[in-house]
């Protein structure tokens, strides 16, 4: 069955539908190509009421394609063919990043791990640069490690995932991932490192097992829910974002966003594919 999805797609398009009704745009910057595949995802995704005006349209490109299997109890083995992409091509390109990070235009930053590979190392020094200058000007930058050692070396991804949240005001950091790059070590651990780089706000993913977050002002440990089936993990994370910084945005107070977070996360777990239907969604 063919479906779309991605990282931080899966995130907007959970953020925009848990902020409808909101005075809050949800836009999205990426690339496509200008294929009937393309044409299609830009249709979506204006229906789920993303901004698609920072998507560009690269003649001869295409979207990266995955192929995802998933075993009884809802994991992952995935398959990509997402070397000559389209949003490849446009993250190691020339990218003009005073508009693109414009502060009288967007108040909040999303990005990931799987973003930051997507740049060769020149461009990624540019963006550290522009990160920090929208960061002066009174941006806010959100962050979600999604390290994938298929992309990049770890000690490559530990340097610029630092870099990011130095800067970061929220880092939505999975275990899992964080192993990967710094060897088996206690989510407290993690937090330590995050804070200690100077990000704000600091949430450990840990499947199923609670969440932490911590600030200088405190820390909380909220339980996930039951889960009646998991049928596919796919946008667990993803999703678990998009419901923490809804809540956020929305006023909630830290244990709140990240009951809700667990809400959503586990809501989407349930149902083949990234996307769940929109009636599918929890209640607020």
């Amino acid at each position: 069955m063919r479906r779309y999805g991605g990282d931080t797609l899966n995130t907007a398009i959970y953020l925009a539908r848990l902020l409808q009704g909101w005075p809050a745009e949800v836009h999205y910057a990426t690339a496509l190509g200008d294929d009937p595949l393309s044409e299609g995802l830009l249709s979506q995704w204006q229906d789920e009421g993303l901004f698609t005006e920072r998507v560009a349209r690269l003649p001869g490109r295409m979207p990266g394609l995955y192929l995802i299997e998933t075993d009884a109890g809802g994991e992952r083995r995935f398959f990509y063919w997402r070397n000559d992409s389209a949003a490849r091509h446009y993250f190691s390109g020339e990218l003009d990043f005073a508009t693109l990070l414009n502060p009288g235009q967007i108040d909040v930053l999303y990005l990931s791990g799987i973003t930051l590979a997507l740049f060769p190392p020149a461009r990624r020094e540019a963006l550290f640069e522009a990160l920090a200058a929208f960061r002066r000007a009174g941006g806010l930058i959100w962050f979600d490690n999604n390290f994938r050692p298929t992309l990049w070396r770890a000690d490559q991804a530990r340097e610029a995932h630092e870099r990011v949240l130095a800067l970061a005001d929220v880092a939505l950091l999975t275990l899992d991932d964080e192993t990967l790059l710094y060897g088996p070590h206690p989510a407290q651990q993690t937090v330590q490192r995050s804070l200690g780089l100077g990000c704000r706000e600091v949430v450990v993913k840990q499947g199923a097992r609670p969440c932490v977050v911590a600030t200088e002002a405190g820390q909380w440990h909220v339980p996930t829910q039951p889960v009646a089936r998991v049928v596919d993990t796919s946008a667990a994370g993803d999703s678990f974002a998009a419901g923490y910084l809804a809540g956020r945005l929305r006023g909630a107070s830290i244990p709140e966003a990240a009951a809700l977070a667990h809400r959503v996360s586990g809501a989407v777990i349930g149902w083949p594919g990234a996307i769940i239907p929109r009636e599918a969604m929890p209640a607020l």
